[in-house]
């Protein structure tokens, strides 16, 4: 696996740029993102929230509203692009991820009401999660399916997600990244529906190489690591 170099990202702008970046480099095929500092996220910069929220410009009300709208659109692209690039994102969490919107006097707008319920898939526990701001802890979040593993230390986190990230990108990425594509679509949509999206998916992706070369490897019982698999 090829590590790339990783990048600080300080603004809804710049997370924005990396990922389409990312969505469009043939030499990646998965994305570990984390923290660099105390937590992983200390949650939302107020100063950002005073400056573009609650001084908004505009001569009424309608033009207000209109660029407070486009300020929260531009604060939901910086995860929309995440879910967007198909290429899988591994996210590894250390210390506090915060979540503080409902302490602060505003209901969360970038993405968390819409998709907590599909991740967790418990309504009570997201109603409880969003309505009081709580402190969720790792144990609970492990066990609600909000996390998959969790770690002693980030050191060995790190070591965790990054050696996930290499049997991911191991692996072909036409299947990869399709099947991150189908996983998403299924969420918004009926079975019937899913099912109907991925046969027109693999109608042209299974005449891929990477299928017979995936295959081959498997009867003789070889590794995925081992196979050379063409970019996409």
């Amino acid at each position: 696996m090829k590590v790339m170099n990783s990048e600080l990202l300080s603004s809804c702008s710049e997370m924005v740029d990396c990922f389409n970046e990312i969505a469009m480099n043939s030499d990646c095929r998965v994305v570990v993102l984390s923290g660099a500092g105390k937590f992983f996220t200390a949650g939302i910069d107020l100063t950002d929230v005073a400056s573009d929220v609650l001084s908004p410009e505009g001569d009424d009300a309608a033009r207000i509203s209109w660029n407070i709208r486009k300020k929260l659109f531009k604060f939901q692209e910086a995860f929309s692009v995440i879910e967007r690039c198909p290429k899988p994102v591994v996210v590894a969490i250390h210390g506090a991820c915060i979540g503080e919107e409902v302490d602060i006097g505003l209901a969360a707008d970038v993405g968390t009401l819409q998709r907590l319920p599909k991740v967790i898939g418990s309504r009570s526990l997201v109603n409880e999660l969003a309505l009081t701001a709580r402190k969720m802890f790792a144990d609970e979040a492990r066990s609600s399916g909000l996390v998959s593993r969790v770690f002693a230390d980030k050191e060995a986190m790190m070591a965790g997600a990054l050696e996930m990230a290499g049997e991911i990108a191991a692996r072909s990425p036409v299947a990869v990244q399709g099947t991150k594509i189908n996983l998403i679509y299924s969420r918004d949509h009926s079975v019937t529906e899913g099912l109907d999206y991925m046969a027109t998916w693999n109608m042209s992706m299974l005449q891929t190489q990477d299928v017979m070369k995936s295959a081959q490897a498997a009867m003789e019982k070889k590794s995925p690591k081992s196979v050379v698999f063409s970019k996409f």
